[in-house]
């Protein structure tokens, strides 16, 4: 009998019943403002452009998909240990020339440096060693691009305690210093650090206007935008 695994069964179980992840089916305002906000903030960095890329934690290929659009990678492959998941991704390219496949992030069946950059997006705050799965991104590729909750954001750790999506997805934070020590422990640097967005998902449309609203005088201001953005995107490079 296969052994529980709660970090994917239960995106399993959201790909299989739903067809696609609940973030991404969802037609909420703030979960459509907050996924918009991290393709943006994720393609400002303009790393993904004519590089090979592996998404790892690709999910339902709805980011994959869009960022095959809009940043013109040279190739894209896209990897899940969730198989439902991937089942929605290869139907949701329709005949688009990215690879998605059925893989474990802490030991992918790839050769080093079989990529020029790994896009980990939201996909350590469920992992349960980050550290691991920085390390093996390096190992295949010698850029990665890592997107996260903002660890330092106090509303977000309320969130994490009292959301029912977030405890049933076991979400949790990492502050941007936490994740650039694992960085430099797995033998990489940092090259850019952004903050950004404000509005989180799943929360009422009226909420979703004002914090929408606020957010960028939010994140054009030094010291509010570390505490207060929802999101931090970071490249960094193999030593």
């Amino acid at each position: 009998m296969t052994p529980p695994k709660p970090n994917v069964d239960v995106f399993e179980r959201d790909a299989s019943t739903g067809g696609s992840y609940v973030y991404t089916a969802e037609n909420r305002l703030s979960c459509r403002l907050a996924t918009e906000t991290s393709l943006n903030a994720i393609l400002a960095t303009g790393a993904l452009s004519g590089r090979s890329i592996l998404d790892m934690g690709c999910g339902d290929g709805y980011y994959t998909v869009q960022y095959w659009d809009r940043a013109k990678p040279s190739a894209l492959t896209g990897v899940d240990a969730a198989a439902a998941a991937i089942q929605v991704a290869n139907r949701r390219k329709e005949g688009l020339p990215i690879k998605f496949e059925v893989a474990d992030i802490h030991a992918l069946p790839y050769a080093d440096n079989s990529f020029d950059l790994v896009l980990m997006q939201s996909v350590l705050h469920h992992d349960d060693d980050p550290a691991l799965t920085i390390r093996e991104a390096f190992r295949v590729a010698p850029a990665i691009l890592i997107h996260e909750p903002n660890g330092y954001n106090a509303g977000l750790k309320v969130i994490e305690k009292t959301s029912r999506y977030h405890i049933e997805h076991g979400e949790k934070s990492y502050t941007a210093g936490r994740l650039v020590d694992w960085i430099e422990k797995a033998g990489g640097r940092l090259e850019s650090q952004k903050f950004a967005g404000f509005v989180p998902m799943f929360c009422p449309d009226w909420l979703a206007k004002t914090m929408k609203a606020v957010e960028p005088l939010l994140e054009h201001t030094p010291g509010l935008r570390v505490l207060g953005c929802a999101v931090v995107v970071l490249v960094a490079r193999r030593k």
